[in-house]
């Protein structure tokens, strides 16, 4: 019995001794589960938090990481609306579109004809650019990072490498240049010839006023200094453009500014940096551009997808518009009488087999006017220019000859921004007013034949219009029996563009009638300022002058804050419609027709605009140019 208790004890004693060795077990092996979980949960993170790390390496490596330092400093090695272009676009294809004549050249700093600066933004490229959607905010090309200094007067720049001017051979010499590489002396140089007051750049000249000097820091890297604050100063200084002096100064010597204005050869043709390249200007046939192959945003994903824009020559409004039906062109800006009378037909039903084109509204960035030379003793008196914009029934000219496609305006600035005071009303269309005016600034019948006089001269002028502008044939005759019923002569002489241009940059008309596109934001000084009035070729070519306003002009430029700069806007704007220098007309709708080939055709309604860089067309429906004419 003694044994066997011995025995059970023992077996006892073993099993216990067991059971703690598995507890223990048990328990070392969850103590080490557990640190394996959390050596495993943080290699995780680690593994995690490194992958991050490889990305931004990667993103930096491929240029696509943004950092924004402050609101002083912009740095962004992606490029100016990436986002807007299809990547899934196919190359090729071409765009044509009408124009009624050329310009007398292709240098827009001498030549202020905003076809040719339409060219030159396809051809040439500036530092920044607007985002289309949101144009307030400046985005880059040409320049890789910008900075502005505390002060708000000096830039530095730092442009992008390797970007590379168009190749060219030139016209004058016959030399070939290649794979030239644009700089920081090309920007020095542009802001060269605009400040030579031996060149015939007034209009553009305005802009760089208070543009004091480029100082180069470094082949990639430059300063713009400005001598006084100016609230355009970011869009004039990320709107330069560089200019190739490899070809306007290729000579030996100093540069010659007079040379560069006759340079007949060298300004036939346009050398720039952007996404299309100067081909050919075939006199008074056509100018094509071909895309640009090394174009610096190709890498970027921003290269336009159409290959050939095409500017074809044709005068008359019903040949174009013959020409959009038979697919000879492919795009045009419609007149009233075309969007209302002849874009009901199957080619504009989308619901028809033959439809091929669609149309686009929207408000135009510009207004229409009638310009009085003031050197005209007959417009000295604002009293009498009032008294014609009485007799000018813009209504009825609005409705009878643009179908109510626009609104009539009163000042100098877009109608649909903040600048634009909409509490000022039009004059009224009225004889009785206009008659009272007129003479109560001494002009009356005095032989009875129906004209009136002023110290023995009649009271006689001629309108200055342009051929083949179906919209002035229609709306000058009703303007004419209007100025008779008041006792006024009104004389209509058509001109060829070209002449037009030559009287208008010479002052050599009594009245003119034109349109002004406007910016984002406008400065007035280059139309309206005193120091504009007598020079020739500038925008001022009525002559107005005025202490007043050029004090609120002067003020508007050196002005940051945007609810005072509004509030001198509309001071602007009440003097202006007091003073009548203009009789201000219309901001007329844009009214375009595009063919149904092309895809991404966006309209961006902030800044209204159709922008072609975006577009494409498939394989499959893409046209080519006929290149036998």
């Amino acid at each position: 019995m003694t044994l066997n208790n011995k025995g059970f004890l023992s077996n006892i004693i073993l099993i216990i001794a067991v059971i703690v060795i598995v507890v223990i077990g048990i328990m070392i092996i969850k103590s080490i589960d557990h640190s394996r979980y959390q050596i495993e949960k943080l290699s995780a993170q680690l593994y995690k938090q490194g992958s991050v790390l490889k990305k931004i390496e990667h993103q930096i490596n491929n240029k696509k990481f943004v950092h924004n330092i402050s609101n002083s400093i912009y740095k962004n090695n992606g490029i100016a609306n990436l986002k807007y272009f299809n990547q899934k676009a196919q190359f090729g294809g071409r765009l044509i579109a009408p124009v009624i004549s050329a310009a007398k050249n292709m240098n827009y700093i001498i030549n202020n004809d905003a076809f040719v600066a339409e060219l030159w933004s396809k051809v040439n490229s500036s530092l920044a650019a607007r985002d289309y959607e949101h144009p307030e905010k400046f985005k880059p090309l040409l320049a890789e990072k910008w900075e502005l200094s505390d002060d708000k007067l000096v830039y530095t720049i730092e442009l992008r490498k390797g970007v590379l001017w168009h190749d060219f051979t030139d016209p004058v010499t016959g030399e070939k240049w290649k794979n030239v590489e644009v700089t920081s002396e090309d920007f020095k140089f542009f802001l060269q010839v605009v400040k030579n007051k031996n060149i015939d750049c007034a209009p553009i000249r305005t802009y760089y006023k208070d543009l004091e000097r480029i100082e180069i820091i470094s082949k990639y890297k430059f300063k713009v200094y400005w001598n006084k604050k100016y609230f355009l100063s970011e869009s004039s200084t990320l709107g330069l453009s560089p200019l190739p002096s490899h070809l306007y100064h290729s000579y030996k010597g100093p540069f010659d500014g007079i040379k560069f204005n006759d340079d007949y050869g060298r300004n036939k043709i346009i050398v720039g940096c952007g996404p299309y390249k100067f081909d050919r200007w075939d006199a008074g046939q056509r100018i094509i551009l071909k895309k640009w192959d090394n174009y610096f945003g190709n890498k970027y994903g921003a290269a336009p997808p159409i290959r050939t824009l095409v500017y074809e020559i044709i005068k008359h409004p019903n040949t174009q518009f013959q020409s959009l039906l038979s697919e000879d062109i492919d795009k045009m800006h419609l007149s009233a009488d075309q969007w209302v009378n002849r874009t009901d037909i199957p080619e504009f039903n989308k619901n028809s087999k033959t439809y091929i084109l669609d149309k686009y509204k929207y408000p135009s960035k510009s207004y229409s006017y009638i310009g009085y030379n003031l050197k005209n003793p007959l417009f000295k008196d604002k009293n009498v220019r009032k008294a014609l914009t009485h007799l000018v029934d813009r209504k009825k000219i609005l409705k009878v000859v643009f179908s109510n496609l626009g609104r009539v305006v009163t000042g100098n600035f877009f109608i649909d921004s903040p600048y634009y005071d909409k509490s000022i009303k039009p004059y009224k269309f009225s004889i009785a007013t206009a008659q009272k005016l007129l003479l109560d600034a001494g002009w009356k019948d005095n032989n009875g034949d129906g004209v009136l006089e002023k110290d023995g001269k009649p009271f006689k002028f001629t309108v200055l219009t342009i051929s083949n502008s179906t919209a002035q044939e229609k709306m000058f005759p009703i303007i004419k029996e209007d100025m008779k019923k008041a006792g006024i002569v009104m004389n209509i002489n058509k001109v060829e563009w070209s002449v037009y241009v030559q009287r208008l940059e010479k002052k050599d008309f009594d009245v003119v009638s034109l349109g002004w596109s406007m910016g984002f934001e406008s400065d007035p000084f280059q139309i309206w300022h005193s120091s504009m009035a007598d020079i020739m070729g500038s925008s001022n070519h009525i002559g107005f002058k005025n202490k007043k306003a050029d004090r609120i002009i002067e003020k508007i430029r050196t002005c940051f804050d945007f609810k005072e700069r509004v509030k001198l806007a509309h001071q602007f704007h009440e003097l202006l419609h007091e003073e009548q220098p203009y009789t201000f007309l219309f901001c007329r709708d844009s009214l375009i027709a595009i063919n149904n080939r092309y895809k991404n055709v966006h309209l961006f309604d902030k800044y209204p605009i159709i922008p072609e860089d975006i577009m494409w067309v498939s394989e499959d429906r893409q046209m080519q140019v006929n290149t036998l004419r």
